[in-house]
């Protein structure tokens, strides 16, 4: 059968369920049936309208997902049906400066999968074998489809050089500045998340976190009492926001490094004096790379990171529309996975 199901954004925050075809695999290529989807903060981006010069409706969004190979094309040597995989989904040109100097990752053309091509929300999807990683057996394909989002914690987190018995904050609790806080733990560092949301504030808790809501405490003196006047070692921002970017400069400790994870679409003020009086590094970090991604599935594999406690429901397709809803709302919610077969 060439038919299959598929979420189609149509514009103006409106998502069809509908059929849609399945396609061949062609040389190099692989099809998935996909497992699980996770919805994520550029999908909402996407349902906002925010990009559509961006995509070409109607569109299939999606890029955190977990499947089971069903077909390979020719060419394909290191995957077979029935293979338990993710996709990392990125699509360089491999011929600009970026990916010559080994950046492919932020590719001056860079094409990503569920943006500029279709992607996830769908029950079979076709893509480069090159895109592939392995899920080991005993990864559950829940846990599967939240690599992704892990991969970029990963990437964040080794780009910032956290090392063990180091001080770090993250800036925002959402999925990103959570996952970002346990790879930061795992890598042994004490770790304390600022968040406002009261129901992130109540399942970073429960998770074992210290955490700083604040509405109510000022964070800058918080990290100088929490530290003894010192400062935190690696800051996290990823609010992307105006007060975000305020506090972020008043945190780190002399010569501390401020990772910047999340995505400021226009230009915010930031201290630069700060950077000349204590030798703040400042860093971008902007997606991830193959190291990465094999990193995130060790760490899941190890059930050390409680992956469970994030993923707060899972919608069968039919619902996706639902599940966009929910997540803009952000009430109760943390990471809504959509369920695809």
């Amino acid at each position: 059968m060439n038919r299959m199901k598929a979420a189609f954004y149509e514009g103006n925050k409106n998502i069809v369920v509908g059929a849609g075809s399945r396609k061949e695999p062609g040389p190099g290529e692989v099809e998935i049936k996909v497992a699980y989807a996770g919805i994520c903060g550029t999908d909402l981006h996407i349902y906002h309208g925010h990009m559509d010069h961006r995509v070409t409706l109607p569109q299939v969004m999606g890029h955190e997902m977990s499947g089971v190979i069903e077909r390979v094309g020719k060419e394909v040597t290191s995957y077979k049906p029935g293979d338990r995989v993710t996709v990392r989904p990125l699509g360089p040109c491999g011929e600009c400066p970026a990916c010559q100097d080994g950046c492919s990752h932020i590719c001056h053309r860079l094409k990503f999968m569920g943006i500029e091509t279709d992607g996830a929300f769908q029950s079979y999807w076709t893509v480069p074998a090159s895109t592939l990683h392995m899920l080991p057996d005993d990864l559950s394909l829940q846990h599967g489809a939240m690599i992704e989002p892990l991969a970029v914690a990963c990437h964040d987190v080794r780009l910032g050089k956290v090392a063990p018995g180091e001080y770090v904050v993250v800036i925002g609790g959402g999925p990103i500045g959570t996952l970002i806080a346990l790879v930061a733990r795992a890598a042994g560092a004490r770790v304390v998340v600022a968040e406002i949301n009261p129901y992130r504030l109540q399942l970073l808790s429960e998770m074992g976190f210290e955490i700083c809501n604040s509405n109510e405490q000022d964070l800058a003196e918080y990290v100088q009492e929490a530290t003894g006047g010192k400062g935190a070692d690696v800051v996290f921002e990823v609010t992307s926001s105006l007060a975000g970017a305020e506090v972020m400069t008043k945190l780190p400790k002399v010569r501390g490094r401020i990772v910047i994870v999340g995505i400021f679409s226009k230009p915010v003020p930031v201290d630069l004096h700060r950077f000349f009086w204590r030798e703040i590094q400042l860093l971008g970090a902007r997606v991830y790379e193959h190291e990465d991604f094999e990193q995130a599935i060790q760490l899941a594999a190890s059930g050390e990171l409680q992956l469970e406690r994030i993923i707060s429901k899972i919608y069968p397709i039919e619902q996706i529309q639902e599940g966009f809803e929910q997540m803009e709302s952000g009430s109760g919610v943390m990471k809504i996975l959509i369920q695809c077969n």
